[in-house]
């Protein structure tokens, strides 16, 4: 926790005092400034120990059955060692090197590609978590989030390889580590499927928790994640809709997050958020202000405006390019509305007196 702190700072400076040149390359967004850097290097310290010590933990508990959150952890610690091997790869094909668009680029393509298996493994888990949460009984068989963790770490497997068997940074390797991501695909469709049905299956024999907060998050992050996943097919890397795949598939993510700090990390730690109309109006507002927001940048997109520019160089001429650039203006402020919200709520449960202990 200290050296997240520590990272953060170092991170913030470079921005706070112009420092440095900002690269928009994909996946780690850098600043070429060495404090920027060494926050990188101090952050990836910071969560590699206790990344480290999960690791080590399940030897002790041997026999014990895990839960599928218990798994998703594990499984996605496995997977940050595979995506820290392949920084360290890339930064020795790199060594020597000015510090520069391609270069950040290519040092963070591969690993970069890892966290997206991170963030989907994670993402699993917390939806059998949240599923667990909120609905009585068992809502996904036991075999079908840790096959889907297990199938997702097989596919990331050979990441490392590719720094060896492809010419670095050729266009074989760089399509090498795109092709990993159609794996992100099947078991996700194949989880949000099996608990939608679960859902839909309860809400025949009895009503649906719809006021529960937790329960919004889980099914608004399957909703919001399967929007990006759809939007996702008809990307090309030049225009809008790359970001607006991306943006909601991570939406997806964050919703599913939000849940499990509402519903189970913040109960956990004794200060469970008060129960009221501001924790669903948050997950309501944030996934509603996302969607519409990916939307738009969709329709801007499919009106051929770029990616990863501001102002004129947008080109807002057509019509459609300025519903939807508007339409994502209108979305971000809902979402960040409900974001903002979020950080309060959390943020007082954290710092306000605990609950006593049960």
């Amino acid at each position: 926790v200290a050296l997240a702190a520590i990272a953060c700072v170092l991170l913030f400076v470079p921005a706070l005092l112009d420092r440095g040149e900002p690269t928009l390359n994909n996946y780690v967004p850098a600043i070429i400034d060495p404090l920027y850097y060494a926050g990188l290097g101090v952050l990836a310290l910071g969560l590699t120990l206790p990344v480290a010590r999960l690791l080590a933990a399940p030897v002790a508990r041997l026999g014990l059955p895990p839960d599928d959150l218990s798994v998703a952890a594990l499984g996605a610690a496995v997977v940050f060692c595979l995506a820290l091997v392949c920084f360290g790869l890339a930064y020795g094909e790199l060594a020597g090197q000015a510090p520069s668009h391609a270069f950040n680029e290519e040092l963070f393509w591969g690993g970069g590609h890892l966290l997206q298996f991170i963030s989907t493994i994670l993402l699993l888990g917390a939806w059998s978590a949240l599923a667990r949460l909120t609905l009585t009984g068992e809502v996904f068989s036991g075999k079908l989030v840790k096959g889907a963790v297990v199938f997702l770490i097989l596919c990331a497997l050979p990441a490392p390889i590719f720094y060896f068997v492809f010419p670095p940074f050729a266009a074989e390797q760089t399509m090498a580590f795109s092709g990993l991501l159609w794996a992100l695909g099947p078991p996700t469709l194949v989880v949000a499927a099996a608990g939608l049905l679960a859902v839909r299956r309860r809400g025949r024999l009895a009503a649906l928790p719809w006021r529960n907060p937790v329960f919004l998050s889980l099914v608004l992050s399957i909703g919001v994640f399967g929007l990006g996943g759809v939007l996702g097919m008809f990307i090309d890397g030049t225009d809008t809709r790359t970001p607006a795949h991306y943006h909601a598939v991570i939406a997806g993510v964050t919703l599913s997050f939000m849940g499990l700090f509402l519903g189970f990390f913040l109960p956990l730690l004794g200060r469970a958020p008060r129960p009221g109309w501001r924790l669903n109006f948050l997950v309501i507002a944030f996934a509603a202000g996302q969607t519409l927001a990916c939307i738009g940048l969709f329709i801007a997109g499919g009106h051929g405006v770029p990616r990863k520019v501001a102002g004129d160089a947008q080109g807002l001429i057509d019509i459609g390019a300025i519903v939807g650039m508007s339409l994502n203006g209108v979305g971000a402020l809902v979402a960040v509305s409900g974001g903002l919200l979020f950080i309060w709520v959390a943020g007082k449960a954290l710092f306000g007196r605990a609950a006593p202990a049960q």
